[in-house]
């Protein structure tokens, strides 16, 4: 027990050791120092994270992590450079061996650094053949005679052949005047020789021009070589730094482009690389030419060879891109293919980056890269020619060259490659990724000034028109250099992005579209029109005035978003089911910018959609609307006069609660829907996001509803959002309106049936007028004379009625019909006008009122009134106000109007179809569905998210369903009498 204790008590020391060293302030913080930062009495220890110091007579080595000793004193130990001695050497010897081990005398002088130095020409000797070090060091010259063509290396500590141009030029390793020595190559002055080039490299971006020291070092000498002896590394060379350039061409210029031009001029006589005029012998292949129209040519006049498929063979599938690669000074790389991320800057999973080339997956990689790691990892450039790959009929491997649109291209100070006319583009051959090479000014050792990047590569596939093969043009490979000004690479970065698209030409399915919108939307000027006359027949009114055009163009909105819509979900379908279902490649989908006018189409088409809603919702609460009740007194009943203390008999007052009940019953059923619109949100977002729908709108081929959480997801296509979500949205309310129309509605409720049968038996009609002389008329006059009675009789009359003992429900004898249109005179109108004036009278002036009576009398009288003379003019009372009743002519039906003028009697026509729910919701289930798809797919496609684009589709339907419950019983309560406290 005593030992736990004492060794509890000695780690309870010790922690709070530890805590006392570990400060809160100071946590487990370091410093930040760096090599740069230890100056030259100190270097970098790598085991702490700081710098040391240095010990006696030592300094930073040249990398900065370890010491070594200084000019005049040789190395006694070292382990490894971090723990070194040194030591003096004497006077006789005050020179160090290169390696730092020991003291030598140097007869020719010393370095800087303290070792012996040689003459040019000369080697430094300082140990004999069996590794005996000298006491003296030796400078022996180099034999330059015709026997040995030899010199000294650029160590100096060797002797080797001459470069071949100095012993073929002056038959030595001298190259004097008037030679031409440049790059370390020996050319012999004689007339013809490329000119002198401009080592400048120009940075447009920034308006930068640098001397740079690549191009110091090796443009002339490359440009000799090519032109004198066509040195096949030489030409590339000179074609790698043309591409440094940008391929820019200057007819006043002679940079690296116009030397390589000159060149290519020069050697017509030499011939051509496989029947390509633009590739000559020895040369790169860097241009098309420049002929006007050459490039439309070059990308349309031939096909590739091949064709492709979504559903075949991987040979069949996948694009086989390979690219000849090359270093900066020419020399040949190797062959490497695209797949595994070649040309794509941003790191990703193999899988994702091979996705790239599957055909028909439109591929998109975006990123944000640090100077600093473009730097480490393109030190040094690379230059491709790309090819694409293909099986040719006798089964050799053939390439087809792919040209490079290079959007920096400057031709004569100006860009070419810029717009989308292609006549006017300057194609090439070679790229590259990252140049941090050109930018070097004065020495090739010190980090870039500019650095050159490839922001954006985008590989175009187009298929060719009127294909059912899969045959496509040839590719084309378009590149965006991005030039950056190097000051803080930790710091700075660069968006970089990869793309491959598929397009056709879209210009026919555009003159298909706008075919069908003007023939449609002809259509709907004339249907509008037949709208406008209808409209004005049930108004009364022959007179065109501003209202009637306004009117028209409340139509005409209606029925132009319809074609917009008929349009766009055809569209959407067409490109859904013909993209993803086809095997032999004849379509594929817009880019997106050619989807912009569909994405318009979409926007007029609910801008018009939401007008003709907001009308719809105003001409719905602004309807004229009575309850006749045909219920009459039974008997009499004693009352007091009140003032004059007598009692009179009266009729018996009848009951209000039924015209209350049937109020009610009116206020529930107008925002009743064919559809459950919450199921309809549910169940689209279910099939959408659960059951993987929304995998029918990438832009790839393929028509699976499920992907491998490590596949790569391809760009949503705006059109297929849109065809995936609105076939679904008709799909799903289509089922909805069948099974509420064939077994909801017949087998558990049908409100709009049950509300006509609820009329008939409470002896209550409706009497509605939607427009000025044009409405609906309930019948619901009970069949028994009374409906006011109790339970027992009331049984007893629906059982008479369901034995057929009693006569029918309809309006005229022996007939079923008890919804009719009705289209009423003007006289009537004026007669209903003149009564309910009376009934709102109560909310003009105090002058007009009646001040015997207060206006609840007022009110309740203008009721009776108006309630007595409907019930007449159904019981054809008023001879100068009769109607008749007929049926509805096919035509009529079809055009919604009325041939027959109301003149003298109104008429009233047959309706065994509810039409009166035209003033209610679920007469309007098109209008609304519609509003509802189009509502969602703007959402969507703003948002790029079903699920926020449902939850604000139920939130407006909730909201328009309150405002039109709200002040459809306001206006219910004002037109009818009916206290809206009972409203509920």
């Amino acid at each position: 027990m005593a030992t736990r204790g004492r060794g509890a008590a000695a780690a309870a020391a010790l922690l709070m050791a530890v805590s006392a060293a570990l400060s809160p302030a100071r946590g487990f913080s370091v410093p930040l120092q760096r090599p740069a930062d230890c100056g030259a009495e100190r270097y970098f220890d790598s085991s702490r994270l700081a710098c040391a110091p240095c010990g006696a007579h030592q300094r930073q080595s040249a990398g900065g992590s370890s010491c070594e000793c200084e000019p005049g004193y040789r190395m006694v130990s070292s382990n490894g450079g971090f723990s070194v001695t040194c030591e003096k050497c004497p006077e006789n010897m005050s020179g160090v061996t290169q390696d730092g081990w020991n003291c030598i005398t140097c007869p020719r002088g010393l370095t800087s650094k303290g070792n012996c130095k040689c003459p040019n020409n000369e080697i430094l000797v300082e140990r004999s053949m069996d590794g005996v070090l000298l006491g003296e060091a030796l400078c022996i010259l180099c034999n330059g005679s015709e026997q040995s063509f030899s010199a000294s290396d650029a160590s100096g500590s060797r002797c080797v052949r001459c470069e071949q141009t100095f012993i073929q030029v002056s038959k030595s390793c001298d190259c004097n005047s008037p030679n031409i020595l440049t790059g370390g190559l020996c050319f012999l002055a004689r007339e013809g020789l490329p000119p002198k080039g401009v080592a400048a490299v120009r940075f447009a971006q920034l308006g930068v021009t640098l001397a740079s020291a690549w191009f110091l070092k090796n443009l002339q000498s490359s440009a000799f070589a090519c032109w004198l002896y066509s040195n096949l590394t030489a030409c590339q060379a000179l074609g790698n730094m043309c591409v440094m350039n940008m391929n820019s061409l200057s007819s006043s210029s002679t940079d690296a482009c116009g030397l390589f031009q000159y060149i290519f001029v020069s050697t017509a006589r030499v011939g051509v690389v496989h029947s390509i005029p633009y590739w000559r012998h020895n040369l790169p292949w860097l241009y098309y030419g420049d002929q006007p129209g050459l490039a439309s040519q070059v990308l349309e006049k031939n096909h590739f060879p091949t064709t492709f498929t979504f559903k075949g063979t991987d040979k069949d599938v996948k694009l086989k891109f390979i690219a000849a690669s090359f270093d900066a000074a020419g020399n040949f790389l190797k062959w490497q293919n695209l797949e595994g991320g070649l040309l794509q800057l941003c790191p990703d999973t193999q899988t994702k980056l091979n996705a790239a080339y599957v055909f028909g997956t439109t591929y998109q990689q975006n990123c944000k890269i640090s100077i600093s790691k473009i730097l480490l990892d393109f030190a040094n450039p690379v230059f491709y020619d790309l090819f694409l790959e293909y099986n040719g009929g006798n089964g050799q491997q053939h390439l087809w060259a792919v040209p490079v649109l290079n959007l920096n291209l400057q031709y004569n100070e100006k860009f070419v490659n810029q717009g989308s006319n292609m006549n006017n583009w300057l194609l090439t051959r070679r790229f590259f990724l990252v140049d941090a090479l050109s930018g070097k000014e004065n020495d090739l050792g010190k980090p870039p000034r500019v650095i050159r990047i490839a922001s954006k590569i985008t590989i175009s596939i187009r298929l060719v028109s009127h294909t059912q093969r899969g045959t496509i043009y040839p590719p084309l490979i378009t590149v965006a250099y991005t030039d950056v000004l190097v000051q803080n690479p930790e710091t700075q970065s660069v968006m970089v992005s990869f793309a491959v698209s598929y397009e056709m030409n879209q210009r026919e399915a555009q003159i298909q579209t706008d075919i069908a919108l003007g023939v449609l939307g002809g259509l709907a000027v004339l249907w509008s029109l037949l709208k406008t006359a209808g409209w004005k027949r049930r108004t009364g009114s022959s007179i065109i005035d501003l209202q009637t055009v306004f009117k028209f163009l409340l139509f005409y909105a209606g029925d132009l978003a319809n074609v917009f819509f008929i349009i766009t979900v055809g569209t959407g379908i067409y490109w859904l089911v013909f993209f993803k279902a086809q095997q032999f490649v004849s379509v594929l989908l817009p880019l997106p910018s050619q989807e912009e006018d569909f994405v318009t189409y979409i926007a007029c088409a609910f801008s018009l959609k939401a007008l003709q809603f907001l009308h719809l919702l105003v001409s719905q609460l602004a309807i004229d609307i009575f309850f006749i009740d045909w219920e009459r007194p039974k008997g009499k009943v004693l009352k007091a006069v009140e003032g004059e203390g007598v009692t009179k008999s009266t009729a018996a007052p009848v009951s209000i609660w039924r015209t209350y009940f049937i109020a009610n019953e009116w206020n529930e059923i107008q925002t009743v829907r064919k559809i459950n619109p919450l199921l309809q949100v549910l169940a689209v977002l279910f099939f959408l996001e659960v059951v993987g729908f929304s995998n029918l709108a990438l832009m790839d081929a393929s028509s699976s509803l499920s992907r491998s959480s490590e596949s790569y997801v391809a760009p949503w296509s705006r059109i297929l959002r849109f065809g995936v979500s609105a076939a679904l949205w008709v799909a799903i309310a289509i089922l909805q309106i069948i099974f509420f129309a064939v077994i909801y509605e017949r087998f558990v409720e049908d409100k709009i049936s049950q509300f006509v049968d609820l009329c008939c038996v409470s002896n209550i009609s409706v009497f509605l007028l939607s427009h000025n002389c044009f409405g609906h008329y309930i019948h619901g006059r009970s069949v028994h004379g009374h409906a006011d009675t109790n339970m027992e009789e009331m049984n007893m009359n629906l059982k008479r009625e369901a034995e057929n003992l009693c006569s029918q429900r309809g309006l005229l004898p022996n007939t079923d019909g008890q919804t009719f249109q009705i289209s009423i005179s003007r006289k009537m109108r004026l007669n209903y006008d003149w009564i309910h004036e009376t009934l709102t009278r109560k909310r003009g002036p105090a002058r007009l009122l009646d001040s015997s009576a207060n206006s609840f009398e007022q009110s309740t009288r203008a009721y009776n009134a108006m309630n007595k003379f409907l019930s007449s003019f159904i019981d054809h009372v008023h001879k100068e106000m009769d109607y008749i009743v007929k049926d509805k002519l096919l035509l009529e039906r079809i055009l919604g109007m009325e041939f027959m003028e109301p003149i003298e009697k109104s008429i009233f026509y047959n309706d065994e179809g509810h039409s009166f729910t035209d003033v209610l919701y679920y007469g309007n289930e098109t209008t609304l569905l519609i509003f509802d798809i189009l509502f969602f797919s703007v959402v969507d496609l703003a948002s790029q998210s079903f699920v926020l684009a449902a939850i604000l589709t139920y939130l407006q339907q909730e909201i328009f369903r309150f405002i039109r419950t709200t002040l459809g019983q306001k206006n219910l309560a004002s037109k009818t009498l009916v206290d809206q406290r009972f409203l509920i």
